[in-house]
């Protein structure tokens, strides 16, 4: 199904400018922008991927990852097909980079529908870039929020966004986990064909909005496997607050890239240096990892144990507070 897009101008005459994320593509008639899922069609922009879901599935809310909300809980996940950028490492490449050949067409007025459904009270954005399905997710979590104010949305977003459709966005979302892949504005450029500042801009402004906000990077070889940079990255963070939970993440071969997966001494590495600057650092896509349970920042008891998807929240009170010594742990 197409429909007319929000966020883009006349340019000239039948050409058109999408203004929903930093390319800002310039599009003559029946032209596509680089997201694959935004045509110029005869003068009017239209998303062709509005009721396109590619994938659907009961998800842990540990595998967004959100490890400081709502733990322990099932959420509704969505995914479309189409992004905004063009990572040769692409994780979820065969929706994400490719047009699947089969599409199940969902309506946003059906999502409160399958919540009941599936016993959840939120959906989850995800798999394949949000941004990009931005008229279905809007329309989506409106319907989510009508339905029941107590209903949450979550983005798992790479944050590649303009500012003024990421703010009318974030007044339908609770939470976002957001990759923030690279902290080079170069290599952004050049190898994910994108951009740091906007970033880093939503990641500011979701939190200065009061959203939950989770951040992922993925460690790639020889993409930003550099401690120097990283440290830049992991203050950056704690600039805005200490208490952001950040995810260091192991690569695997996928896509177009074919490094060896992350070391996992350099893994650790990352990890300790980002504990020095953050209050909760996480490890991810490693099997027994010992760096995914919550501890207290102060006084260092354990708060939420996780092996896998199986969660205890052992020493939490019902104020969000440690049991131990009463310091206040952002989590929802």
């Amino acid at each position: 199904m197409k429909i007319n897009s929000l966020f883009y101008e006349e340019f000239k005459e039948d050409i058109l400018k999408c203004t929903l994320c930093p390319h800002q593509c310039i599009l003559y008639p029946g032209k596509i922008g680089i997201c694959s899922v935004r045509q110029n069609i005869k003068g009017e922009m239209y998303s062709l991927n509005y009721n396109d879901v590619t994938s659907i599935a009961l998800d842990p809310m540990e595998k967004k990852p959100l490890f400081h909300f709502h733990p322990g809980e099932k959420i509704l996940s969505l995914g479309t097909w189409g992004c905004n950028l063009k990572c040769s490492f692409c994780q979820n490449y065969e929706i994400a980079q490719l047009k699947p050949p089969y599409q199940k067409k969902i309506y946003p007025n059906a999502i409160p529908s399958l919540m009941e459904n599936y016993d959840v009270q939120g959906v989850a954005y995800t798999y394949s870039e949000p941004i990009v399905w931005y008229e279905f997710v809007l329309d989506s979590s409106r319907e989510v929020k009508y339905a029941n104010p107590d209903n949450y949305n979550v983005l798992v977003t790479n944050g590649f966004i303009n500012e003024k459709p990421l703010r009318l966005m974030l007044q339908y979302i609770d939470a976002m986990n957001i990759d923030l892949k690279v902290y080079s504005d170069k290599n952004y450029i050049k190898i994910l064909k994108g951009g740091l500042e906007p970033v880093k801009r939503t990641i500011k402004i979701a939190h200065e909005e009061g959203i939950h906000t989770e951040v992922t990077t993925l460690i790639v070889p020889k993409v930003n496997d550099n401690l120097d940079e990283l440290e830049e990255e992991f203050s950056w963070l704690a600039n805005i607050s200490k208490d952001i939970p950040l995810h260091l993440s192991r690569y695997f071969p996928a896509f177009e890239y074919n490094e060896p997966p992350t070391d996992i001494n350099f893994l650790e590495k990352a990890y300790e240096l980002a504990k020095k600057y953050l209050n909760f650092v996480y490890l991810g896509n490693i099997l027994s990892s010992a760096h995914e349970d919550t501890y207290c920042p102060d006084c260092g008891t354990l708060i939420i144990q996780r092996k896998g998807y199986d969660i205890k929240i052992e020493n939490l009170n019902e104020n969000g507070e440690c049991k131990n010594c009463d310091k206040k742990i952002c989590i929802v």
